[in-house]
């Protein structure tokens, strides 16, 4: 396969970008394709190609980026695939947190906990002890994101729980042994 070949038929990616790997092979030689609201981009172009799934975010988020017609690829650099894909992923994040009942003005780099990990029954006990109303015979992807939901509004005390934590590590115990005053 020659060089123009490649670049003619760009290799196909499931999600419109390449790999990180890739991204560093790059050595196109060739710039980046977008026009960054109006000024033609300069950086070296990876090879994460400008799809039309991408396009289609580029134009719902109302990005200013815009193919330039006059270059013969698509190629895009790693600067605007990550703006991209940084973009996409707020939209999701805030799209399940507004199902879910979250405000969007929460701050949205709260870390994420993968709660479909848990096994079932553990799953099960979060669900009987905070007496959450489920439908019967959940599977295991509804029950976790049911706890997940119930888990995202639980208030929790940082510095406090931060505190109990050194506390019981400096201490070698599984569990805070309450003083009672009587």
């Amino acid at each position: 396969m020659t060089a123009s070949n490649n670049f003619a038929n760009p290799p196909m990616r499931m999600n419109g970008f390449s790999t990180e790997e890739d991204s560093r092979d790059s050595g196109h030689g060739q710039i980046c394709c977008l026009v960054d609201d109006g000024n033609r981009c300069a950086r070296p172009a990876g090879n994460a190609c400008y799809s039309k799934r991408i396009a289609k975010t580029v134009q719902q988020r109302k990005l200013k980026l815009n193919i330039d017609h006059s270059v013969r690829h698509i190629y895009i650099c790693d600067f605007h695939k990550s703006m991209i894909q940084s973009v996409r992923n707020k939209r999701k994040k805030r799209d399940s947190d507004d199902e879910a009942g979250i405000s969007p003005d929460r701050d949205l780099d709260l870390p994420e906990v993968d709660l479909f990990q848990l096994q079932v029954n553990t799953l099960r006990r979060y669900k009987r002890h905070y007496k959450l109303q489920t439908k019967p015979g959940l599977n295991k992807a509804q029950l976790a994101e049911t706890v997940a939901r119930h888990f995202k509004t639980l208030p929790v005390n940082e510095k406090e729980a931060l505190t109990y934590f050194i506390y019981m590590v400096k201490n070698h115990k599984s569990r805070f042994d309450h003083k009672s005053d009587i």
